[in-house]
């Protein structure tokens, strides 16, 4: 289950008592606090808190006080001349704090940003839960070819049955096991002492959920995106990323509007592409072979212009 009627309650208590404030808001980011949005099979991901809008980074990009320009049309350009240029401090000024529930092993890729603050669930002191992700079988999948760290064709009939089964019945044999090494009481009824909780946890497979409170500055976040949301991330960490990105659109449209335009629509060119762009441009015709670069940088380049 994605949230424990624990967590609805807190969730309906804190939405149905509104505190006024004197600080900036975001009427976007207002509708999405506390709600808890459904990601994977027991996934979810939710706005705790949040810090500026849109007027904000303006704000922060001219040092100045109240609202930064009597036009939004003027803010917006402003944001997007930000983000062009790569100006990532104004955008610093914007936080946001999530609480996620994830799988390990989609943990273990997320830490790896590490300009952020986490605070994880503790298996030292509390018993996780028993929840496993297991895959739809659309995304059962073989190993790329092409791509080490990458999937290939996705596996059907008797292979993707086998596979399917071989996670859900080592998910609870693996748990089956931690319960019976934590138990007080024996499979004979004798009481034990039973293993220590921050023992019993290794031997839980990378596919059991976690959850974590993760709080992050806009620019950091961003970064985050332009690479998890980038359809050659990993597709478990790709649906969390899609998810903030919707929260993100509405919390600051004109940053995120920048952002999808600049960062997740836009490409990065080599002094080596870029030439071969002019070249291009005056009719001669390029291949990998006079291009200078190499097999895969000339596969990232066709894919980037055609």
């Amino acid at each position: 289950m994605p949230i424990s009627p624990e967590q609805q309650a807190e969730i309906d208590e804190q939405r149905s008592s509104p505190q006024p404030t004197l600080r900036a808001v975001s009427e976007g980011m207002e509708s999405h606090l506390y709600t808890a949005y459904p990601v994977l099979d027991h996934g979810f991901i939710r706005v705790i808190d949040y810090m500026g809008n849109d007027e904000a980074i303006c704000q922060a990009a001219r040092v100045s006080y109240g609202k930064g320009t009597k036009s939004v049309q003027n803010d917006e350009g402003l944001i997007r001349y930000l983000m062009r240029h790569w100006h990532s401090t104004p955008f610093e000024m914007c936080e946001i704090k999530l609480h996620v529930k994830l799988p390990v092993f989609v943990a273990r890729q997320w830490i790896r940003h590490r300009t952020a603050n986490v605070n994880e669930y503790s298996a030292r002191y509390s018993i996780l839960d028993r929840e496993f992700y297991i895959p739809e079988p659309s995304h059962i999948n073989a190993q790329s070819v092409i791509n080490n760290q990458g999937r290939g064709g996705v596996l059907e009939g008797a292979e993707a049955a086998r596979v399917l089964e071989i996670l859900k019945s080592d998910s609870n044999r693996a748990y089956d096991n931690y319960e019976a090494m934590i138990a007080e009481t024996g499979p004979d009824g004798e009481p034990q002492d039973g293993l220590a909780r921050e023992l019993a946890r290794m031997n839980l497979p990378a596919n059991i959920y976690t959850q974590w409170y993760w709080k992050v500055d806009l620019h950091n976040l961003f970064h985050f995106l332009r690479l998890r949301a980038d359809s050659h991330a990993q597709y478990e960490i790709r649906v969390y990323a899609d998810a903030i990105c919707k929260v993100v659109a509405d919390w600051v449209p004109a940053a995120y509007g920048a952002f999808e335009d600049y960062r997740l629509g836009g490409a990065t060119m080599s002094g080596k592409a870029l030439d071969c762009v002019r070249r291009m441009l005056k009719g001669e015709e390029v291949t990998q072979e006079t291009s200078g670069m190499s097999k895969g940088e000339w596969r990232e380049f066709e894919g980037a212009i055609k």
